[in-house]
């Protein structure tokens, strides 16, 4: 009798040894079926794991809301999941899963903001991948809750939205963005950077007004110190400095063109007003902060434009008109110097 008692009990062990190794081998090591098409689940900021393994589960995703919450328990993982918008084609076990969830691998848009761009083009860039409203990120950047608390206003964030690769959840609203753009920008202010502001009686502002000009006026990379000397050059002798793309600014984002945009007086015009104007024309990428940072030793102030990009510098006002004559004569001539029409004042 007792034998049998001991058998029995036994088998109800095995058996239940056999059912767990089942269940964890039909649960956690067996990949569900591929899908049709992807499956899409949101996890939302600070959601809870029971809910989303609950979600994972309903799409079936994962074969048990119970086994992936075993998992994320003994493993310690369910506290590590990001929130985000994740697609699942299928075929995965419930740790590939859990892989996907605390890695961050969510659905995300990437967008590029190059050197140069004012606000209004980088709200367009935005709407264009359909990220936020061109309007929203405008009116954000300009006069939002974060540019009033970081104390940007009345011009706002422009200059200080640094040009980077950028990769967002498609549900990421106008400040979101903005303040991913705004904290690229304050990791680039270090403390030497600022230490090298204070050298220069600089504030930041007037740090990206400086470079937003190099950025606009530079094509080549190698001039970026040189051109940011004539500027420096300038303001130290009280002279306009006389740059097309500051006349062209607009806090409106109305084009004009630099023909026109000299001769209409504005805040901006650097042909009409001496000194920096009031703010940033554009944002300005890292080699050009660092060179209105640390700007070439000379004593050009004046340069005109070739059309390969780079630029013919001069010391005084005569021989930049030589210079102007003798690139009018190249052009007339088919010299292979091909240069540019030449930027009035400069």
């Amino acid at each position: 009798m007792l034998n049998t008692k001991i058998a029995i009990a036994l088998l109800a062990a095995l058996t239940v040894i056999l059912s767990a190794v089942f269940a964890v081998r039909y649960y956690w090591t067996l990949p569900t079926e591929t899908f049709v098409s992807p499956r899409s689940i949101t996890i939302e900021r600070g959601e809870r794991f029971r809910n989303v393994a609950a979600a994972l589960a309903q799409a079936g995703v994962v074969r048990s809301a119970t086994a992936m919450i075993l998992y994320g328990e003994i493993t310690g993982q369910a506290r590590q999941v990001k929130p985000g918008d994740y697609e699942f084609k299928g075929a995965e076990r419930i740790p590939a899963v859990m892989r996907h969830l605390v890695e961050g691998d969510f659905v995300v848009v990437t967008v590029v903001v190059p050197e140069g761009l004012d606000v209004d083009g980088i709200g367009e860039r935005l709407q264009l991948v359909g990220l936020a409203c061109e309007g929203d990120f405008e009116q954000a950047a300009r006069d939002g809750p974060l540019v009033r608390a970081l104390g940007l206003g009345p011009l706002g964030a422009e200059g200080f939205l640094f040009p980077a690769t950028y990769r967002f959840s498609p549900r990421a609203g106008a400040n979101e963005v903005l303040e991913a753009m705004l904290a690229r920008f304050y990791q680039v202010l270090t403390p030497q950077v600022e230490e090298r502001m204070f050298a220069l009686g600089l504030t930041a502002r007037q740090l990206v007004t400086m470079a937003s000009i190099v950025e606009k006026e530079a094509k080549a990379p190698g001039e970026r110190p040189l051109i940011a000397s004539v500027f420096y050059n300038r303001l130290r002798l009280g002279i306009p400095l006389q740059s097309d793309p500051t006349a062209e600014y607009s806090l409106q984002g109305q084009a004009s063109s630099a023909a026109t945009a000299v001769r209409i007086p504005s805040e901006f015009n650097t042909y009409a007003r001496a000194g920096l104007p009031p703010g940033p024309i554009a944002n300005p990428g890292l080699r050009s902060i660092e060179a209105a940072l640390y700007p070439a030793h000379s004593d050009f102030l004046y340069f005109v434009a070739r059309d390969d990009g780079t630029h013919v510098f001069s010391r005084s006002f005569d021989e930049h008109r030589r210079m102007i004559a003798a690139l009018k004569r190249a052009t007339r001539s088919g010299s292979p110097a091909k240069p540019l029409v030449v930027r009035r004042g400069n």
